[in-house]
């Protein structure tokens, strides 16, 4: 890559996990205090924009360079599989034994769920 493609992903890198920050500072009104809403939309929304730029690539010739750039540097950035694995532990860790598992199946359901539909969403455009 590069010198300019490794500055887009020192640069992309940034804004994806400036974007984490602020949306797990974040917390919907009335949600549960126990389980970690912010972190799952983080990832499900991170694997909808995966998806999509992967669709981009695959089906209409987006250049991988920026592909590497804004998938890697952004998403892989911007999403958090250690954040994930921690909650999940936490909520076991609390006896919330239900929860945890909902965590971990669910999160893992919906994120791939979302890539599939940013890809479906890509080859449709």
């Amino acid at each position: 890559m590069s010198p300019l493609g490794w500055l887009g992903f020192v640069v992309a890198g940034g804004a994806g996990a400036v974007a984490r920050h602020l949306l797990q500072s974040w917390r919907p009104v009335g949600a549960g205090a126990g389980f970690p809403w912010a972190t799952l939309v983080v990832n499900v929304t991170g694997s909808f924009v995966l998806g999509l730029l992967t669709g981009l690539a695959l089906y209409h010739g987006f250049p991988r360079g920026s592909l590497l750039v804004l998938g890697t540097g952004f998403c892989g950035a911007y999403t958090t599989f250690s954040t994930f694995a921690v909650d999940t532990v936490g909520l076991a860790e609390e006896g919330m034994t239900g929860g945890a598992v909902l965590n971990a199946l669910g999160t893992l359901g919906a994120a791939l769920a979302a890539a599939a539909l940013g890809l479906a969403v890509a080859a449709a455009l």
